[in-house]
């Protein structure tokens, strides 16, 4: 469990987070084209787990664009944008914009995926969603980067993030 703050207000997590050098558990997330993927299904490359609430808010939409534009740069390198939104409302986002180097999967049918990953919003207004985390994995699924954004309402730390996929 770990605390953080929504506009300064406290609020906890269930779960205990990814730490660097151990490797990340497992997860089955549902893909725009309602098909079940696990961790494994993205072996062999870099991966960059970018969690959070939901991308309707404008944070979460900022991080998936710069997200995105990395990406665009770097085919090496699979990003995750992983919330509790649909499918379809995923698929909508990204299609009004033009973001087509992100592979965005929901945790609609994964109760498990945030508490597994430390990141379940046990209390306060967003309680049921995901706080905001950036987890960066090897090639073999072993935690190279990892933060628990302390105020959700923050970006994350783009440049280490991005720094840790070599």
């Amino acid at each position: 469990m770990a605390t953080i703050t929504l506009n300064g207000n406290e609020i906890h997590t269930a779960g205990d987070f990814p730490v660097v050098g151990g490797k990340a558990p497992d997860f089955h997330l549902t893909n725009g084209d309602l098909q079940e993927v696990s961790v494994a299904d993205f072996s062999g490359s870099k991966k960059l787990l970018n969690i959070f609430p939901s991308v309707d808010t404008p944070v979460c939409a900022i991080s998936t664009k710069k997200f995105n534009d990395y990406a665009r740069e770097h085919e090496d390198t699979v990003m995750l944008m992983i919330s509790a939104d649909l499918p379809f409302a995923q698929k909508r986002f990204c299609g009004d914009e033009g973001l087509e180097n992100v592979v965005v999967l929901s945790t609609m049918r994964s109760p498990d995926f945030a508490k597994s990953y430390g990141v379940e919003l046990i209390d306060g207004p967003l309680r049921g969603l995901t706080a905001r985390a950036v987890v960066v994995l090897d090639e073999n699924n072993t935690v190279v980067h990892a933060e628990l954004v302390a105020e959700i309402a923050q970006e994350p730390d783009y440049e280490t993030a991005l720094k840790a996929l070599g």
